[in-house]
């Protein structure tokens, strides 16, 4: 992809019926950069992440994606994408190292390639003891660290997180970005939803989403300053109160 950006929209837009659930957004995610998108539920925003990740097309407007088009490219958006969503993406049945060997081969790595990354994944996350152990026993925390680890495994240029921290404890969530930073430190673009707005502050710029549209977008320190703000909670609530639907 020789554009310096890893997401490029241009008045995308998905129409269900009379209902514009994403009404004509644009925007541009730098190469690298950790993108917040957020939104109240009916927003639109998980409408929108599906588009960007191939899982839907859209009725109107552009997108290009790590490179390729969302119209004709969507297969090879899904190979080159990471995506954990808010039910962490693994599977309960299989253990630790069967995910991993899993979604290795499903991006068509090498089995050396495999073993070498589950290895370090391992050690990385301090889980050599569990790795033959059921996913579904593990404590919340350490699956949904696994979970990215996961997504990231095939080394993609972005990945898209929907929801990752739900349900955990604020330790836990903090572990969680650290990994998040590691990832966007390698150069891997991260595209994440977040309830959460003291997350948004750990973003480098984040979108804000009312009503099917984007209603406000910069670093957090300069939506801050605009709306004369002392948190993003604070920016967020403003812009809340001007939505008018409730489902999205």
């Amino acid at each position: 992809m020789n554009s310096r950006y890893a997401i490029t929209a241009e008045g995308l837009t998905k129409q269900f019926g009379d209902f514009t659930a994403v009404d004509a957004i644009s925007f541009e995610v730098n190469k690298g950069e950790i993108f917040g998108f957020l939104g109240a539920n009916g927003a639109g925003k998980t409408t929108a992440m599906r588009m960007l990740c191939g899982l839907s097309m859209p009725s109107s407007g552009k997108a290009m994606v790590a490179g390729f088009d969302v119209y004709k490219e969507n297969e090879q958006i899904k190979r080159n994408i990471g995506y954990m969503s808010q039910k962490f993406s693994l599977y309960d049945d299989l253990t630790v190292r069967e995910n991993m060997r899993f979604y290795g081969g499903i991006y068509g790595k090498s089995n050396a390639f495999i073993k070498e990354k589950t290895a370090f994944i391992l050690d990385h996350l301090h889980l050599q003891e569990e790795a033959d152990t059921l996913v579904r026993s593990l404590p919340l925390g350490w699956k949904q660290k696994l979970a990215f680890s996961v997504a990231v495994f095939h080394e993609p240029e972005i990945v898209f997180l929907d929801e990752p921290t739900g349900g955990v404890d604020p330790v836990t969530r903090r572990e969680f970005w650290n990994m998040i930073y590691e990832a966007a430190e390698r150069g891997t673009t991260i595209f994440v939803t977040t309830h959460y707005m003291d997350e948004a502050e750990y973003c480098n710029r984040v979108s804000i989403m009312v009503d099917g549209r984007i209603e406000a977008m910069d670093s957090p320190a300069a939506l801050k300053q605009q709306y004369g703000a002392a948190s993003m909670d604070e920016v967020f609530l403003q812009l809340a109160r001007k939505a008018k639907r409730v489902d999205s």
